[in-house]
């Protein structure tokens, strides 16, 4: 399991009851988590300082019930990058934490990569992993379907002073995107895919994880070339491990560029026990000679 271990401005200060609280730089929340199944007395204090909670609909959805003011935005940082926050319909806040563990991951695969480097990032949200490769050297192409989303990472992109760096603001289906760029003959150093488990498309189309992410990851496979470094595959299905996800990359993957698959958890500690939260996972395709630059990630498997 990979842990992101850097932020400062994030943590999971207690996970009890179906919830977690969570403290987004001065801000507590208290957000619903699948994974906290265990339901022992609360042990931090600051369950009573919390700014807002989030309360599951049996309908679908939910909403936020606010205990203490709560500004409409806020921002914070990792490392270098700074990301505006704020609560949304759905629980979330515009991040995902423990992908951080991702972008150290890539920070590293991109060390010393020339400035015509270009990297793919599908299913791009706000941009958390966009950013970790355009502060890292590489140019990239940032693609979602939604254009607030967007909207939202090109206000990541400034806030982090990369808004002149080298980033395409593509709002598109993830999939028909793909499907021009192979048309087109193009290829890219590195992709990154962090498809949604469930939605559907402008025509109404479902998505669902499992029944389309095979298509979709062979035609994306096929953007990477022999001066290709990674693929970087996320997932937050529970049908989707990450050894199912090494599995179909090492098959797509492996036999025409060689290589090797990694594959891991990603979690996020908690301060009040000491335990670690499980976040989803990921696999990772890189080829020979990154090798060196990801030792301690295979130190870990």
């Amino acid at each position: 399991m990979k842990v992101a271990k850097c932020w400062k401005d994030f943590e999971i200060l207690d996970a009890t009851g179906g919830q977690k609280l969570e403290r987004w730089g001065k801000i507590l929340l208290a957000r619903p988590d699948p994974q906290v199944v265990w339901n022992q007395p609360r042990i931090s204090a600051d369950w009573e300082r919390v700014h807002a909670i989030y309360h599951r609909s049996a309908s679908g959805g939910g909403n936020w019930e606010i205990a203490r003011p709560l500004p409409e935005q806020w921002e914070i940082s990792y490392r270098q990058l700074k990301f505006a926050v704020r609560p949304t319909g759905f629980k979330h806040t515009g991040l995902f934490p423990e992908q951080a563990a991702n972008w150290d991951v890539l920070d590293e695969l991109l060390g010393g990569c020339a400035s015509d480097f270009e990297v793919l990032n599908l299913f791009a949200y706000t941009g958390g992993a966009t950013l970790a490769c355009a502060a890292a050297g590489a140019k990239v192409c940032h693609v979602d379907a939604s254009k607030g989303m967007v909207t939202w990472a090109r206000q990541n992109a400034q806030l982090s002073g990369l808004e002149q760096h080298p980033i395409r603001w593509i709002v598109d289906d993830c999939q028909k995107f793909v499907a021009r760029e192979i048309r087109r003959g193009r290829s890219y150093g590195g992709v990154i895919m962090d498809p949604p488990s469930y939605g559907r498309g402008p025509g109404g189309e479902v998505w669902k994880l499992e029944d389309c992410i095979y298509d979709l990851l062979k035609e994306a496979t096929a953007l990477l070339d022999k001066g290709s470094r990674f693929f970087l595959l996320n997932s937050y299905t529970a049908g989707l491990s990450p050894w199912v996800m090494k599995y179909m990359l090492d098959a797509l993957i492996v036999p025409r560029l060689g290589g090797q698959v990694l594959c891991y958890e990603l979690g996020l500690s908690v301060s009040a026990t000491g335990g670690v939260l499980p976040c989803g996972g990921s696999a990772l395709w890189v080829t020979k000679s990154t090798e060196e630059n990801i030792k301690g990630l295979q130190n870990e498997q």
